[in-house]
């Protein structure tokens, strides 16, 4: 009986972890729609969701790993969790410039344009956290999530 439990608890993390990958895919996704724009393109959008993709990818993992976390939109704790329970290839200087687009992009206060080339890059750490994050994951768990 207790086994059945345990095989049903695990699985509802599963659904949980993919929930969040469903997530981190359509941010990613919605960035780099957006960049097809040629003109009037909202580069802070691309950047936001850009964060939202490392941030979501980042606490899928932590709630694979059954490691609690803090309600936050900062990057750099979330990782710091993760590598003091795993090798992970990820270093701060890929995530912390990612910070500053969950909050500082969505308002106009203290806030400058962002362009084409700023956005692109934004999108290619963004994938590079998605990759390691994904790698660190079993097949089993990304199925459905391309």
């Amino acid at each position: 009986m207790k086994g059945n439990y345990c095989m049903t608890e695990r699985r509802d993390l599963v659904e949980q972890v993919r929930g969040w990958i469903e997530k981190a895919e359509h941010d990613l996704r919605n960035a780099e729609y957006v960049m097809t724009l040629e003109e009037d393109c909202p580069f802070d959008t691309v950047c936001f969701h850009c964060q939202q993709c490392a941030e979501k990818y980042l606490k899928a993992l932590l709630i694979y790993r059954e490691i609690d976390f803090p309600k936050t939109h900062d990057l750099i704790p979330l990782l710091n969790l993760l590598c003091a329970k795993m090798e992970l290839p990820l270093g701060v200087e890929r995530v912390q410039p990612l910070n500053r687009y969950s909050v500082e992009a969505r308002y106009p206060d203290d806030w400058y344009p962002i362009d084409r080339q700023e956005a692109t890059e934004t999108i290619e750490l963004a994938r590079s956290v998605r990759d390691v994050i994904r790698r660190s994951l079993p097949m089993s768990v990304l199925e459905g999530n391309r």
